[in-house]
């Protein structure tokens, strides 16, 4: 932003000029660096923390029997991968997600939309699942282990009961904040239920109902290994807890890292399918758009 005086003298009024700058020159090389920088730092940052880690081990900054060394981790982890002593674990565990996620989300959605299209439903239920929400889900364990026994309907009854308030919250928000308007415009041109769901309802609150939808599926992840530590026998919790409990540190860092990389695998795939289903939705994360 430049300055040009209009005319002479003291107080003289300024003309304001505006000169464009790269990104209004060049709009998809400014992009393309954005993007470029965006994901070096995103690289560059845990490669960073993981070298240092390794360099606390290698220097006894920290004693490596109780961190083990990146290099170690990746070790163990990758002779019990060819070995075949990781994958029923990650298994167990991703099986159990997987339903739970599935059962909660189908639920949720369904209710919330059902809620935040009938004000008396809403009226109704929305007290006491207010309740029941704020109710800490591990506190639910016993009950479900007395409703379905050991095995795997306590897991998954528990993911899908954390999965369903997530969803259910997000949906009837979203379908509560869709502005009058755009109702009142398809009521003028005719719109029944089913088009007025199809047509209005449903495109102006998915990317609403997606964010949701992701946030369930990182908490998902951390439900799921938490109860399997408390009441299974196998999965990746089970394995944190149990090599904790023999002092196998660097196993239970394998599992760790197992339970990273599915939380943050599950979490973008959601994320992806929400830009494939809203399209129109912007994109997250503050990144710049062409």
């Amino acid at each position: 932003m430049t300055t040009a005086p209009a005319k002479d003298g003291p107080g003289a009024d300024r003309l304001l000029v505006r000169r464009p700058g790269p990104q209004e020159l060049r709009p998809e090389r400014a992009h393309r660096r954005r993007r470029t920088l965006e994901l070096t730092l995103a690289v560059a940052v845990p490669v960073l923390l993981v070298l240092v880690w390794q360099l606390a081990a290698a220097r006894s900054w920290i004693d490596a029997r109780v961190y083990p060394a990146p290099a170690t981790i990746l070790a163990d982890g990758w002779h019990r991968a060819l070995a075949g002593e990781l994958w029923p674990d990650v298994h167990a565990t991703l099986q159990r997600v997987l339903a739970g996620y599935a059962a909660g989300t189908v639920s949720g959605y369904l209710l919330g939309l059902l809620m935040g299209s009938l004000s008396l439903v809403r009226a109704a239920l929305e007290p006491l699942l207010d309740a029941l929400y704020v109710v800490p889900k591990l506190a639910l364990l016993p009950i479900f282990l007395n409703m379905f026994g050991l095995g795997e309907g306590p897991q998954i009854a528990l993911v899908a009961a954390t999965v369903f308030f997530f969803v259910w919250i997000s949906t009837m928000a979203a379908v509560l904040a869709v502005p009058a308007g755009h109702r009142d415009a398809g009521r003028v041109f005719g719109a029944g239920r089913w088009q007025m769901f199809r047509h209005v309802l449903l495109p102006a609150s998915l990317p609403a109902v997606l964010v949701g939808a992701r946030i369930a599926a990182g908490v998902a992840v951390l439900v799921i290994v938490a109860s399997e530590q408390i009441a299974a026998a196998d999965g990746l919790g089970h394995l944190i807890f149990d090599s904790r409990a023999l002092f196998q540190n660097d196993v239970m860092f394998v599992g760790i890292v197992c339970v990273a990389v599915l939380g943050v695998v599950f979490s973008e795939l959601v994320r992806l399918a929400g830009r494939f289903l809203t399209p129109w939705a912007p994109r997250d994360r503050g990144r710049t758009q062409n």
